[in-house]
């Protein structure tokens, strides 16, 4: 789709179009809807972040509690969305050995457990080591610090997810 075509779509269109660029949040696609035209992709992630940063802290730990644990369960049942399942096979998280699963099994649990939500890495770029490099290294940061780091690759999730769909 271009960025033209999207502009010109009612708000349902534009909405069904844009809802899984945020994980399960179609709110944020709605917010960005009242904002068109978008004179460039960047403008358009802006206007998204913009929204989620506006929502406030119940809506945005709303909006990281609805991500999946990397190589979770959820990813073994193949009940991910169709982004995500992307973009945890790009960095092989769909082919991991059975040490490999419990490890990240063990990761996702200590982290829900320290924080409250799940961990979120924007994977693009990454493989299994350096996640878990990156899992390891932000257990040690406290609550704040993660509702940030969360958000932020929350942000960049949804910026390649925008270059994907947009030509």
């Amino acid at each position: 789709m271009t960025l033209d075509k999207l502009n010109s779509l009612d708000a349902t269109r534009f909405v069904a179009a844009l809802g899984g660029v945020f994980e399960h949040s179609p709110w944020v696609a709605e917010a960005a809807a009242r904002l068109r035209p978008f004179a460039s992709i960047d403008d358009l992630h802006r206007a998204m972040a913009d929204a989620v940063n506006a929502a406030g802290q119940v809506a945005q730990l709303r909006l990281i509690r609805v991500h999946p644990d990397l190589a979770g369960k959820a990813a073994r049942q193949g009940d991910l969305t169709v982004e995500s399942t992307s973009e945890q096979k790009s960095a092989g998280l769909d082919r991991l050995s059975a040490a490999e699963f419990e490890e990240f099994h063990r990761l996702n649990n200590a982290y829900q457990s320290r924080f409250g939500f799940p961990f979120i890495l924007a994977v693009r770029g990454h493989d299994k080591h350096s996640i878990m490099a990156a899992f390891r290294q932000r257990l040690n940061n406290n609550s704040g610090e993660e509702v940030s780091e969360a958000l932020r690759q929350i942000a960049l999730i949804a910026r390649f997810r925008l270059d994907d769909l947009i030509a």
